[in-house]
């Protein structure tokens, strides 16, 4: 399992004064950077159709005709220049990943020019997914969705992934069972409380499970 001593020291500042951290981990560089695999591949083809359709017989066109399709085809290229640039982030975005889980809540650190943290608090989390793809199966690593329930302007359900983790699996389950543990403690009526009870508002005690 990962180090939590490897994570960033920006974790302990963003977390909570009473906030643990349980695990930590990183995406694998290879199975991250064909994530924009996809993307790329539609932007050649796009690139392609441009090219090979019309750029290519731009020289016998007027010369006027020509001065208005070269700022044309700049911008009706963006797919093609989009995805070069996107493969490009994945690149420097990788060193700057990293994920964690917490007795509160799941977290991720990513960022290209700086760097961002967003959280998801247990209760938010409405589906949790794990998946391997074949290129992650070879190198022994897999992906983590956590569903949070909303949707966007488009209806695609929002989303976050620990990208192509090591021992998906393991993490899976300890996330499961933090976050059932997590659930049912915030739903525990306070009156019938017993009198010792470390739960929220005391402190989480997850039990050593191998």
């Amino acid at each position: 399992m990962f180090e939590i001593e490897r994570l960033p020291e920006q974790f302990n500042a963003v977390k909570d004064r009473d906030e643990k951290i349980l695990w930590g981990g990183e995406p694998a560089f290879v199975p991250f950077i064909l994530t924009g695999i996809p993307f790329l591949f539609f932007g050649l083809l796009w690139g392609a159709f441009d090219y090979f359709g019309f750029i290519r017989h731009m020289s016998t066109m007027p010369g006027n005709m020509a001065g208005f399709l070269i700022p044309f085809f700049m911008l009706h290229l963006f797919p093609f220049w989009g995805s070069i640039l996107n493969m490009l982030r994945l690149f420097l975005v990788h060193k700057n990943t990293f994920y964690a889980v917490t007795n509160k809540r799941v977290m991720f650190r990513s960022g290209f020019w700086g760097t961002d943290f967003e959280a998801i608090d247990y209760d938010k989390i409405s589906d949790l997914q794990v998946t391997v793809n074949p290129v992650e199966n070879m190198l022994g690593v897999g992906t983590i969705r956590f569903s949070t329930g909303g949707a966007d302007s488009r209806g695609r359900l929002l989303s976050k992934n620990f990208i192509s983790i090591t021992e998906p699996y393991a993490v899976f389950k300890r996330i499961k069972e933090v976050s059932v543990d997590i659930k049912t403690d915030w739903n525990y009526p306070n009156k019938l409380r017993p009198e010792e009870n470390p739960g929220y508002k005391t402190k989480y005690k997850p039990e050593d499970k191998e």
